[in-house]
């Protein structure tokens, strides 16, 4: 082998020029290492040494990108000087994995679309995609290997990496969080902020990083190290509270589980990225960046700095990636020049002046989905009832909407972003590359930093999941319990009053309960009796959904989200329900804490007044009982009126009037 290729940029690295030399001298160093396991489908193995490599380019010759005794940044170097520019294009898109079905479009169907996948693989060189299907384990690892296949049979072999939003909790909001009613069920993040222990966080992220490998996903969009500073914001429930050095406690231990510790990828990591970069928690009255209406964050440079801790805690435990906010960022400066008036994944002074030069970030950064598409008029002003709303009006392209696609592309690659979420349009950068508004370079250095992480993570070796055995390790029953567990800690006891002198919990077994909201079966086995009229009971358990309500309809997927109103009104059934029964007996009532609520309402009503964060029945009752002790803070203030929230700042954590509960409290009993 004599091929000398320059590679500029991959991963902070340095130009790193290749010999014949270089290459045997690193193959004599290596004789010693252990065979790695290798999976394929279609491509033959070559014999060296003793050793096995596969041929992923046919070509009968050991290349060094196929050599796993090598670096990853000598394999990454090799391939992408046999890489065309349309092919290294295609790393740059990070599509979604088209299904059959009603909403095959958005990758919720009934299996992926495998002529679909293919022209996608094949024909757009598209080789990562975030996969939103559900369904029993061993299904989901085929699926994900079926796809691995098509990757293998392309000219260079280059493995799929599998992407998912998070799957192992109870909200699912398209966009944010699927469903994984197969996959053990924990707390919310905010749970995880409450509870304020990194070695559970750490285990957690251990065991979904287990549970995804085995199902074939090696990258976790997430975690979130977002601020909550404002407490209308719809996506606080995905972070870790609004104190940045809990949450850069959290998003470290977060991380480093997910990973397999704290030095980087390697062969066992699910590689994580960490959200939203930077400010996002700030957003305008707590709207959603995801939708029009929500498009802008108002936060200070002072305060900037303040949301960027979380951050930290990701780069101290190298995380793999970073995803930018769609905000547009009002107010702020970097190195004191006001920010240009775009989304952040179009903001060099955000991506590469302070991300890139200041916190000396190495790895990908992928942007958040749709920014380079169009905002049509129902994209802006929302769907009429009568029409469905389709992919057609999702886009996110905030401070550009006036450029063309192809500048857009250009515009945000060239303002660091390295790959591309929710599209498959890579034509647009080989467009762009051709018409000068992006050069050769920048694409190498962008697609090199992506392969380089799949070298690290041994996909090149190993990228098929082992579907026999997923169904052993997904929803394992030691998984199971530990996530019940960690839901009942999470929880905090806001109100404990007294009835006859003494604390209502926990409450003995063997009293007779109404319930609101709870299986019969889970008050059954945990000792009570379940009546049916209030007045025959001893005391009542009312579960409550949060309260939201939005005078905007939430446009984006034409749904709507948890925006707006955080307090109780007579109309919520729930607490119609308190205000009958708790009259009557006393009273129970617990709610999900996905937002800052506001409980003011609700306090003199309740005997005992609990904030979860995504709990089952079961464990419920066990916080009830005593079984198991709630050990939760709130991981943010709970303010007490709506006053308070209208007047407080943005992007200032702790700083509501007379909040009616404050960060970090939470009563033992």
């Amino acid at each position: 082998m004599s091929t000398s290729i320059r590679f500029i940029g991959s991963a902070g690295l340095c130009a790193l020029l290749l010999s014949s030399q270089v290459i045997d001298g690193q193959q004599v160093a290596a004789k010693n290492v252990q065979q790695p396991g290798l999976g394929y489908r279609s491509v033959s193995l070559l014999k060296v040494d003793g050793l096995e490599f596969k041929d992923l380019n046919r070509n009968g010759t050991l290349d060094p990108f196929e050599d796993w005794r090598l670096s990853p940044e000598a394999r990454t170097a090799d391939l992408l000087g046999q890489m065309t520019l349309e092919e290294q294009a295609g790393v740059m898109v990070h599509g979604t994995l088209p299904t059959g079905g009603a909403l095959g479009a958005i990758g919720r169907g009934d299996g992926y679309d495998m002529a679909k996948t293919k022209r996608l693989v094949t024909a757009l060189h598209v080789n990562s995609f975030i996969t939103r299907l559900s369904g029993a384990a061993q299904y989901l690892a085929e699926q994900n290997n079926a796809v691995q296949a098509l990757a293998e049979e392309t000219r260079l072999g280059i493995p799929a990496t599998i992407s998912t939003d998070p799957r192992h909790h109870f909200q699912e909001v398209l966009g944010a969080s699927s469903a994984g009613t197969v996959f053990s069920q924990w707390p919310e993040p905010l749970g995880f902020g409450a509870i304020d222990d990194a070695a559970l966080t750490r285990r957690f992220g251990d065991i979904a990083r287990q549970e995804y490998a085995a199902v074939g996903i090696r990258e976790a969009l997430s975690p979130q190290a977002d601020l909550v500073t404002e407490p209308r914001w719809a996506r606080a429930n995905g972070t870790f509270g609004e104190d940045p050095a809990l949450a850069k406690r959290m998003v470290k231990a977060y991380v480093e589980g997910f990973q397999g510790g704290d030095a980087g990828l390697s062969r066992d990591s699910v590689m994580a990225v960490v959200k939203h970069w930077v400010g996002y928690g700030a957003e305008k009255d707590g709207w959603d960046g995801h939708n029009y209406y929500g498009r802008f964050a108002a936060i200070s440079e002072k305060n900037l700095q303040m949301h960027i801790v979380p951050f930290i805690g990701a780069f101290e435990a190298h995380v793999a990636g970073v995803m930018p906010t769609y905000a547009i960022l009002e107010g702020a400066t970097v190195n004191g020049k006001p920010l240009e008036q775009v989304g952040a994944g179009f903001s060099k002074q955000l991506l590469q002046e302070l991300l890139r030069d200041k916190y000396k970030f190495s790895g990908v950064v992928v942007s958040d989905w749709g920014i380079t598409s169009d905002c049509n008029e129902g994209c802006k002003n929302g769907v009429p009832a009568s029409q469905k709303a389709g992919t057609g009006n999702i886009g996110m392209p905030w401070g550009v909407e006036g450029l063309t696609k192809e500048e857009r592309f250009a515009k945000t690659i060239g303002a660091g972003v390295d790959q591309i979420g929710g599209t498959e349009e890579s034509g647009y950068i080989v467009d762009a590359v051709h018409h000068g508004k992006l050069t050769e370079a920048r694409v190498r250095e962008a697609a090199g930093r992506v392969l380089l992480q799949k070298f690290q993570m041994g996909l090149f070796e190993q990228p098929y999941a082992d579907a026999a055995k997923a169904s052993s390790i997904v929803g394992r029953a030691e998984f199971v319990r530990e996530g019940e567990a960690a839901q009942a800690k999470a929880v905090v006891v806001l109100e404990n009053k007294s009835v006859k002198g003494k604390a209502l919990l926990p409450v003995a077994s063997g009293k007779k309960v109404f319930l609101v909201n709870v299986k019969a079966e889970a008050a059954k086995a945990a000792g009570f009796t379940v009546v049916e009229d209030v007045a025959q009971a001893d005391f009542a358990i009312v579960r409550a959904p949060a309260p939201y309500q939005g005078e905007h309809p939430g446009y984006f997927f034409g749904g709507r989200q948890h925006e707006g109103r955080l307090n109780f009104v007579e109309a919520d059934t729930a607490y119609a329900e308190l205000l009958r029964v708790g009259a009557v007996v006393p009273t129970i009532f617990t709610t999900t804490l996905e937002r800052p609520l506001i409980l003011t309402n609700v306090k003199p009503h309740a005997t005992v007044l609990l904030g979860d964060f995504g709990i089952g029945d079961e464990p419920l009752l066990e916080v009830i009982t005593g079984k198991v002790k709630a050990v939760g803070k709130l991981p943010f203030e709970l303010p007490s009126s709506i006053e308070a929230v209208q007047y407080q700042k943005s992007d200032v954590p702790h700083d509501s009037a007379a909040p009616l509960y404050r960060f970090g409290y939470g009563l033992k009993y």
